[in-house]
């Protein structure tokens, strides 16, 4: 195999192998069977709602333009029919799948995201408020060994210019 085969097959398996396309795999193969999901609930719940208003199905309603529609003696249809039933019947089961992701799906996961966000940044301001609160009992702790040093003077025996752990010349 040539180098530049092997090139573009090792960039073909980084590509699948990036996290990007499989989310995306995933997200077709949820999307199908969800799709049948709501095809069930349109079907099911909402066309016989719109048929207890109206018409169980909206793919009957349509406009002749030219002519009489219909079929003459040959089997042949006649006329122009615009069906515009149809159009309406997919507008609303997209108007309808679309209110039933977002109510199902896309509201409850952007409020749980919300409250896991708001749980982070509170834990993060106590530990924030923890690491502050170190911080000022060891500002406390250096402050009052400063005072006793000080107050201690030099009876320690290393006097003031000598501090704990240097040598005659003032080295570590």
């Amino acid at each position: 195999m040539s180098k530049q085969k092997e090139s573009v097959l090792a960039g073909f398996k980084a590509f699948l192998m990036r996290g990007n396309v499989i989310d995306l795999a995933v997200a077709v193969v949820i999307g199908a069977a969800f799709t049948n999901i709501v095809n069930s609930v349109v079907k099911g719940i909402i066309s016989p709602l719109v048929g207890a208003v109206g018409t169980k199905s909206l793919d009957g309603y349509s406009s002749c333009l030219k002519d009489t529609c219909g079929i003459n003696a040959k089997g042949e249809p006649t006329g122009v029919n615009i069906l515009w039933g149809s159009v309406l019947n997919a507008t609303l089961t997209f108007v309808i799948t679309a209110a039933v992701v977002y109510f199902l799906m896309v509201l409850p996961m952007a409020k749980y995201l919300a409250r896991q966000e708001q749980r982070r940044k509170a834990r993060e301001g106590v530990q924030e408020t923890m690491e502050i609160t170190e911080l000022e009992v060891l500002k406390e702790i250096r402050d009052t060994l400063v005072a006793q040093r000080v107050h201690a003077g030099p009876a320690n025996g290393h006097g003031y210019g000598q501090g704990q752990g240097q040598g005659r010349d003032g080295a570590f």
